[in-house]
């Protein structure tokens, strides 16, 4: 059975299909990094012991990044409107893929990353929801949101925020043709200058890829 159809009565949910079967229960979980096993133990990851670094962040901020998950945790977030090449299918047909994304910063890169998915296509809203919980994370993936809006989104985020914004489809896209680009250029050996690229859309990753290239 192949693994991407558009049609929907392959796409019918089987216990049988492995594709559904390993999405039963959803591909992410959230797992304690400390044990408590005792009163002891709870008395210091929570009430009162936990009171001491609350205090302790809140004198300084940066201490977050130490005592908290902040320091290892980003924010994958998107509204569903260009998922994959399946388009706009909305948030919640958007959250496998954002758990795949989660599985994917924790396995290949040892970082926790949290998906959630917007119920709105408003750029407004949607920066003022990603700014009113930006304080818990390290950084800001932002994924699957379709252009142009995304170019606003982004821009105005790294504005707003002092902590990393990446959006995917644009310099993670971007990333990936210019070292294949300089690959092929040294396994041909060529000077990436004299090459000449054509670039199909002006999408987020046809404009990302372009300006990528032109400063390569």
């Amino acid at each position: 059975m192949p693994l991407l159809t558009k049609d929907l009565s392959v796409n019918t949910p089987d216990p049988n299909d492995p594709v559904f079967a390993l999405h039963e229960g959803g591909k992410i979980e959230v797992r304690p990094s400390v044990e408590v096993r005792d009163r002891e133990g709870l008395s210091l990851a929570y009430t009162p012991g936990v009171a001491r670094v609350s205090q302790a962040l809140a004198e300084d901020p940066e201490l977050a990044y130490r005592y908290t998950w902040k320091g290892n945790t980003v924010l994958v977030v998107t509204d569903g409107t260009a998922v994959l090449g399946l388009g706009d299918i909305g948030p919640i047909g958007a959250l496998p893929v954002m758990e795949g994304k989660a599985l994917l910063f924790k396995d290949f890169g040892g970082v926790n990353a949290v998906p959630i998915c917007l119920d709105t296509t408003d750029v407004e809203e949607i920066i003022e929801t990603v700014v009113r919980i930006a304080p818990a994370f390290g950084g800001v993936n932002l994924e699957d949101i379709s252009a142009p809006r995304c170019f606003e989104i982004e821009q105005r985020l790294q504005q707003l925020l002092d902590i990393p914004i990446f959006h995917d489809d644009q310099h993670g896209t971007a990333i990936v043709v210019l070292a294949a680009l300089l690959n092929s250029a040294k396994v041909t050996g060529r000077n990436i200058a004299d090459l000449r690229v054509v670039v199909s859309g002006a999408g987020a990753a046809g404009v990302a890829v372009t300006n990528m290239l032109l400063d390569a």
